[in-house]
């Protein structure tokens, strides 16, 4: 199989058209039923839940918890939220499974624990394959996408998408069935 993989020369959200034009194909050519998309204030899930609204895929689009940036708050407004809802994606907002009590652990007591060092580990390939990896996870554990099938991923550096991977699902409690096994996009920085 022979497959193009397109290497940004810089991250960040410049690169999120590009990397709804490497979906769309790979939907086209691999009939995939599955896209999750990190989205922390709407942009990125409005653009690619109006590009999948009238598809037969199952599109999840992955924000921040609630008091990810404060307490109280969600990063994303709610109007941006319906919008998303209404084009037909499904939208979970939950604890980012690297980012979650162990952080707060670290950071008052020192040390490393292990999905701190994992997120550490997967952060090697970039903060986007980090984050595509996160979001599958996160919308299994929620039941929104199955697991042990290929789902195509998306996610960014900050804000916007500039990392595009094909991933077999594993909810977290599984996460050594967790399979990276293509990338598609991604910033060669």
């Amino acid at each position: 199989m022979e497959r193009r993989v397109i290497y940004f020369e810089n991250a960040g959200k410049e690169n999120t058209s590009a990397c709804l034009d490497v979906v769309k194909q790979a939907v086209k050519d691999s009939k995939y039923g599955h896209i999750v998309v990190a989205t922390t204030g709407g942009d990125t899930g409005i653009l690619f839940s109006e590009a999948f609204k009238s598809s037969q895929v199952n599109l999840v689009v992955v924000t921040h918890s609630a008091g990810f940036k404060e307490p109280n708050a969600f990063e994303m407004p709610d109007d941006i939220r319906e919008k998303i809802k209404t084009n037909g994606a499904k939208i979970y907002t939950g604890t980012i499974l690297t980012h979650s009590i162990e952080t707060c652990l670290a950071s008052k007591f020192g040390g490393s624990y292990p999905t701190l060092i994992i997120a550490q580990t997967l952060r090697r390939f970039g903060e986007g394959p980090k984050v595509c990896c996160e979001i599958v996870m996160m919308a299994a554990d929620a039941g929104l996408i199955p697991e042990n099938e290929e789902v195509l991923a998306v996610a960014g550096t900050g804000r916007g998408a500039d990392t595009v991977t094909v991933i077999k699902s594993a909810a977290s409690k599984r996460f050594l069935d967790l399979k990276v096994l293509e990338v598609l996009a991604k910033p060669r920085v």
